[in-house]
């Protein structure tokens, strides 16, 4: 029986036996930042010192992953700040990523000052990071056996949080409706759960319709409505979606597929209809996220579209074992689609009431000390293995900053409580 998209997506994704679940998690079927290199939880660590400063190191300093998979971000972040894995803390670095001032790699569990060489050590009040941190993974799928006992496990966003915040594409698996634009008015797209043959249904709620009317460009590519209601919260530094890669999908493991691929897709019915993928799910789940925060740094990285380069035809897509599929959602697939970044940033921003950023994943990492720079050559000669270990770096960072993968996901930082700028590295 066709039913609505959100419904089905809901049902395929999260329901009893649901791709994300049931199995061994998202990383067995697509690649993601986090499983890409340890460059990007390195940049994260950078991050949270910076999130840790401007909160002037709190006694307690959370860090929440949503959407956490099977924890591979937080178990990446407990090895570098905590050093559970009985390495230095610095063994995750790519060696690309420079120590700097206050780093864990500098950290020590206290720290002391005198004011002669005469008189006692003074007090030294604050514990380290590695002290005060504490991690919560959120994710509806059962804990990991092997998992960290420093990492806490939830199926829903604490309260209170302090620090950092960090979803890594995690909206994109919200569920969200689907609708045609058709002469009698934006309707909903119903689709068949175990086929993905789709149908039309019925008109689109008037919820519904104003945020297609907010922001969903017409056919023309004139935005319908104004998409930034806010302008005095907003501040979108992004590049325009036709030199960024918006619109390439998330890069599946093992394959070089990076956009949709509309032949084989199970289609709308006939028709020349405009498609559009209405994210007003998307922008209560991340409202509700803010919510959830009493100070700190929200940040969304996903790969998603601006008001001004929205896709024609929408982006739902699939992702099983490695490739690209059809969008068909039984439960046996992972079913996505990108996210209208700018109206997801706007929803926070009205929770927050503080000014957020936009940009590349490019640019933001760059920013967090992740260039990609090739070593000198000269280190060939003095250190071949050493020389060869940061080649292999320097190609890890390279995908990370890709703008046609994963360099053109967008990064989403809304600050809860305190400066935009003692966050926002430029």
């Amino acid at each position: 029986m066709p039913i609505r998209w959100r419904d089905a997506m809901n049902r395929a994704l999260y329901g009893p036996g649901g791709f994300f679940v049931a199995g061994g998690g998202p990383a067995a079927h697509f690649r993601t930042s986090v499983h890409a290199s340890p460059v990007f939880a390195t940049a994260l660590l950078r991050l949270l010192t910076q999130v840790d400063a401007a909160l002037g190191h709190p006694p307690r300093l959370d860090v929440v992953d949503v959407g956490a998979g099977r924890g591979e971000l937080l178990r990446a972040l407990v090895g570098l700040a905590v050093g559970v894995s009985g390495e230095p803390a610095h063994s995750g670095r790519s060696g690309l990523i420079p120590a700097w001032a206050g780093s864990p790699e500098t950290l020590t569990p206290t720290t002391s000052a005198r004011r002669s060489p005469d008189e006692p050590s003074l007090v030294t009040a604050r514990p380290s990071l590695a002290e005060r941190v504490r991690f919560t993974a959120v994710e509806y799928a059962e804990r990991p056996e092997n998992l960290p006992e420093e990492i806490s496990w939830a199926a829903e966003i604490p309260d209170g949080i302090t620090g950092l915040l960090i979803a890594t594409e995690w909206l994109d698996n919200v569920p969200l409706d689907v609708a045609v634009r058709t002469t009698e008015g934006w309707r909903y797209v119903l689709v068949d759960p175990d086929s993905g043959v789709e149908t039309i249904g019925e008109s689109v709620t008037p919820d519904d319709l104003d945020w297609l009317t907010t922001w969903w460009p017409d056919l023309t590519g004139s935005p319908s409505a104004t998409s930034d209601p806010d302008p005095g919260l907003t501040s979108t530094d992004a590049t325009s979606g036709s030199e960024s890669g918006f619109r390439a999908a998330r890069s599946a493991q093992g394959s070089s597929l990076t956009a949709r691929s509309r032949p084989g897709c199970p289609e709308t019915p006939s028709g020349d209809y405009q498609r559009a993928e209405i994210g007003r799910t998307r922008d209560d789940a991340w409202a509700s996220a803010v919510r959830k925060m009493d100070r700190g740094l929200a940040v969304a990285v996903d790969y998603g579209h601006l008001s001004a380069d929205r896709p024609v035809d929408g982006t739902l897509t699939g992702y099983r074992g490695g490739r690209q599929v059809p969008p068909v959602p039984d439960g046996t697939s992972d079913v996505t689609a990108h996210v209208a970044m700018d109206s997801v940033a706007s929803a926070g921003a009205a929770v927050a009431r503080c000014a957020y950023s936009v940009v590349l994943q490019r640019d933001a990492l760059r920013a967090l000390g992740a260039d990609g720079g090739r070593p000198p050559i000269s280190l060939a000669g003095t250190d071949p293995a050493g020389y060869v270990r940061a080649l292999a770096a320097a190609s890890a960072v390279a995908e990370l900053t890709d703008p046609a993968g994963l360099g053109g996901h967008l990064w989403l930082r809304q600050p809860v409580g305190i400066p935009l700028g003692s966050v926002v590295a430029r």
